[in-house]
């Protein structure tokens, strides 16, 4: 069992920090916050930069913390909220299947997540080293729980993206952009 879990953690751990690493850096033939965030704009997530950096750090800090059995409950809660909201903006309306853009593969992620929170980190942890280790099925619980209201929680939070300011119209249409002041005149 040691090795097992310790495989499944560095694979599912793993996994998520090369997804975020590929949204964050441009790593490993990903976008990078430019090309994520104007991917995400499109989407209607705005400022899309805003939400591929909060993407890629709870991918990559979320993974890190699986893959070294390190407070594997919020590693948990950090990669299942990316998960949730890739479910809803965009793999829902295409079914379960991934080889139709469904959600099976964020599925899959996410019940491992879980799954390892519920076992716990195995002897080969960091959370064992120290101590720490917190796991069991209310554990698990709370890391979907966290998982699933986290992004709904920062759109609350965050503060509404300022508007695009609309070009100035001009009244008639032979009025310059702008005209120049009157000079001052002085009496005397």
């Amino acid at each position: 069992m040691k090795l097992g879990i310790t495989i499944l953690r560095a694979a599912v751990g793993g996994t998520f920090v090369a997804h975020g690493v590929q949204k964050l850096f441009g790593w490993f033939g990903g976008p990078g916050l430019q090309g994520m965030g104007q991917g995400l704009e499109q989407m209607g997530l705005r400022p899309g930069k805003r939400h591929a950096v909060i993407a890629g750090a709870a991918e990559t800090g979320g993974g890190a913390l699986l893959a070294t059995g390190f407070l594997m409950p919020l590693g948990a809660a950090a990669v299942i909220s990316v998960m949730h909201q890739a479910v809803r903006m965009v793999h829902w309306d295409k079914g379960f299947f991934n080889t139709e853009g469904g959600y099976e593969y964020n599925l899959v992620l996410s019940a491992a997540a879980l799954a390892l929170v519920d076992v716990g980190p195995g002897p080969w942890s960091v959370d064992r080293a120290l101590g720490t280790e917190r796991s069991g099925p209310l554990w698990a619980l709370a890391a979907l729980g966290g998982g699933i209201a986290g992004p709904r929680l920062l759109e609350r939070l965050a503060t509404a993206p300022e508007p695009e300011p609309k070009p100035q119209e001009q009244r008639f249409a032979h009025e310059p952009e702008s005209q120049p002041a009157p000079a001052p005149t002085t009496a005397g």
